[in-house]
């Protein structure tokens, strides 16, 4: 059961540094410094973005799960 349960938090720990990662930059920063300002002219589509936006939600939300259940279940 653990051994589940781990497999999918490192699953949804890598899945979400990737969704983090294709967000577009919403300010200044590093984002701009390296780019995000040419990134950003090309621009996305409204949709994607909403969509992207779910996806890292619900992974957040499964990698919380997961860190809860691991507690619990590994609890002395």
């Amino acid at each position: 059961m653990t051994i589940g349960i781990s497999i999918a938090l490192i699953l949804s720990s890598l899945l979400m540094i990737l969704l983090v990662l294709l967000h577009k930059g919403k300010g200044g920063g590093l984002t701009d410094m390296f780019g995000g300002g040419f990134a950003s002219s090309f621009g996305g589509s409204s949709v994607v973005e909403r969509n992207l936006d779910r996806l890292t939600i619900i992974t957040g939300t499964v990698w919380f799960v997961c860190i809860i259940a691991l507690g619990l279940l590994l609890k002395p």
